[in-house]
């Protein structure tokens, strides 16, 4: 038998209806595709609903690594392989997932393929870009990271998948400030009060970050997009810290 039917696949949706086709018709064949939405008000209810093999659940975001984990635990299987709504499974790697043998005590590893604008990504430290995704939810979770959450591999053997994970990482730099203003604020909520910061810290995190994608992470070569990535992780991680700052300033008064 296929693994692919052994495999609960969830996808974390808000406001996604841009490449939600694409993501879900790549993974028709799975056991069960279980589509977590946390408050969409395009279009993203109404293409969910239009897949027979789909099954909507609706409710709240509690961070990254929690919702993740509320979405495994509404999943029928145990085996669980958790993408994001703009990630797109290729054939060859769908077909790489339903030959595997399945063992409780791995991981399995997928490298994505990063795209801007159509542009594949290979600088910036956007390539390879390894994620773990498949897992056996009795013996890992997701961590309870509010961002930049990842699967706990600690004690399990990880295996990498050969074929990749198409990511349309971005299509325009509207994108990228939504998700600037989005993730900034997840992380200095979950270190307020934790973590010290202060402007000038703010401020060297912010130029290493962008020298570091640019310079040291070569996305000079990737030339317009490669500049708009750096200054994107540059301003990131500046604004990161400053809303830091500024929330444990308030904790103070």
């Amino acid at each position: 038998m296929s693994s692919l039917k052994k495999i609960s696949v969830t996808v974390l949706t808000k406001n996604s209806e841009k490449h939600l086709k694409e993501v879900l018709d790549a993974l028709e064949g799975f056991d069960e595709v279980l589509v977590y939405d946390n408050g969409s008000q395009d279009k993203t209810l109404e293409i969910a609903k239009s897949y027979p093999f789909v099954r909507l659940e609706e409710g709240k975001f509690f961070g990254f690594g929690e919702t993740h984990n509320v979405a495994s635990e509404l999943a029928k299987n145990d085996w669980v392989l958790s993408i994001d709504s703009d990630e797109v499974l290729t054939p060859e790697l769908k077909e790489e997932i339903g030959k595997l043998h399945l063992d409780p005590k791995r991981v399995y590893r997928l490298d994505r393929d990063n795209y801007y604008r159509g542009q594949k990504i290979k600088g910036c430290g956007w390539s390879p870009d390894a994620v773990y995704r498949l897992y056996h939810r009795k013996t890992t979770r997701f961590s309870e990271a509010k961002v930049h959450e990842s699967l706990i591999t600690e004690g399990l053997q990880v295996i990498k998948l050969k074929n990749p994970l198409v990511h349309y990482s971005y299509d325009s730099i509207f994108e990228f400030l939504a998700k600037m203003q989005n993730y900034s604020e997840l992380f200095a909520l979950e270190r307020r009060g934790k973590v010290k910061s202060s402007p000038l810290k703010a401020l060297g995190r912010g130029w290493f970050a962008f020298f570091k994608s640019y310079i040291l992470k070569k996305g000079i070569f990737d030339g317009y997009p490669g500049l708009l990535i750096s200054a994107y992780n540059g301003h990131t991680a500046f604004y990161k810290y400053l809303k830091l700052y500024e929330m444990n300033l308030d904790l103070e008064v």
